[in-house]
């Protein structure tokens, strides 16, 4: 029956059956097994009970599903000869159990190539759990990562797993790693030759099967000169590097990347015929792009908000691409033009950004040169990032 229907649960009912039969057939497959004689409420219960299992994998499919369409497609999207480098070394590294380290500048799609390393491996049907390093709370960081038991400390009104070991099986993905306190490092560094976890307040540990993928916009061999980051880590994580390119060096993947992204942020009005007309892929291609990938999806969103479904031109982009080479030579900046009226809060994120761009993305520097701490950065990005999510 379940070759033939997967989805239909069997319950055996008969009075010619001991409890030797009735382990086997859950083993076989099995829902439950009904002896006779029975009353009809015991039916109506194990009925209840396939229905409830029904429903919540029903629910389970659909969150799936929504989550699949907010993430997007993990596709890498770009043939020049530096993206087909990185293809290469997915696929290599993509089968084994090693740990990766993925570099390069903000905006680059680490997580995506996270991924898609996930989804190419093994490990593609178990959980995949990112993390930020740097947007963790203070003071809980090890209880983030290792999990408590209830009481271990004030607040801890309930045992917590951690993450570790929710991605039992699957893969952790540690992004902005080069903001781990070395406190922190000293714990992760254990984990990845013993493999066990012990949470907070516990004595005994346990061991976990999970492969840990790492990210990072800061140079750690600098990290490790200036004594901010372990030597004995960085070669830990370093089994397996995985450099990005940033889009400045792939100026050949710009149009297509464009035009998915256009696709992927028109798909439910429809797409027009002709997604970018020629003077706009020319200007996207003319353009730097400091913030990367990152920066070229909020441009195409604003152009085809701008564009009302229709073929996005060069005047739907937004002033600080279509500007950025004239602002430049003439040494000036478009944060503050009164031809182009702005709120406070778009002014903030401008400058945010702008102080993001300066230090080529490195949030330490830049929180310093803004006055602000480090968290209240990761809180401003955040921010940013679900407001277009929302939008």
């Amino acid at each position: 029956i379940k070759s033939v229907s997967p989805e239909t649960e069997v319950i055996i009912h008969t009075g010619h059956g001991d409890m030797d039969q009735a382990i086997r057939a859950i083993r076989c497959g099995a829902y439950d097994f009904l002896p006779k004689p029975c009353q009809l409420f015991d039916i109506a219960n194990v009925l209840q009970r396939v229905a409830e299992k029904r429903a919540l994998t029903h629910k389970a499919l659909a969150l799936e599903s929504r989550l699949k369409a907010v993430e997007g497609s993990s596709e890498l999207v770009g043939e020049s000869r530096a993206m087909q480098q990185v293809k290469r070394l997915i696929e290599k590294v993509a089968p084994t159990s090693s740990t990766v380290l993925i570099t390069g500048e903000t905006g680059t799609g680490k997580e995506l190539v996270a991924r898609c390393i996930h989804e190419c491996s093994a490990r593609a049907k178990m959980p995949f759990v990112p993390v930020n390093c740097g947007a963790l709370p203070e003071g809980l960081v090890e209880s983030e990562f290792f999990g408590h038991r209830k009481g271990a400390f004030t607040g801890a009104d309930a045992p917590r797993k951690g993450l570790l070991e929710v991605a039992d099986g699957g893969t952790l993905f540690l992004d902005e790693l080069g903001e781990l306190d070395k406190a922190m490092q000293v714990k992760l560094l254990r984990f990845l030759e013993s493999g066990e976890v012990r949470r907070v307040g516990e004595n005994a540990s346990f061991h976990v099967d999970v492969r840990i993928v790492c990210a990072t916009n800061r140079d750690l061999q600098e990290m490790v000169r200036s004594g901010d980051f372990r030597e004995d880590l960085f070669f830990r994580i370093n089994t397996f590097e995985i450099p990005l390119p940033p889009l400045r060096d792939r100026r050949d993947d710009i149009p297509v990347l464009a035009h998915h992204l256009a696709a992927r942020h028109l798909r439910k009005a429809g797409s027009p015929a002709e997604l970018l007309s020629d003077d706009a892929v020319q200007v996207l291609v003319n353009y730097d792009w400091p913030g990367n990938v990152r920066e070229l999806a909020n441009a195409i969103e604003h152009a085809a908000i701008l564009s009302d479904g229709q073929t996005i031109r060069a005047e739907h982009l937004p002033a600080s691409v279509r500007g950025r080479r004239a602002d430049r030579a003439a040494g000036g900046s478009t944060l503050y033009r009164a031809d182009l009226p702005k709120t406070l809060r778009e002014i903030e994120k401008e400058v945010i950004l702008h102080v993001l761009e300066k230090h080529n993305g490195d949030k330490p520097k830049a929180a310093a040169e803004l006055g602000i701490a480090l968290k209240t950065l990761y809180n401003k990005l955040n921010q940013y990032n679900t407001r277009r999510a929302a939008s």
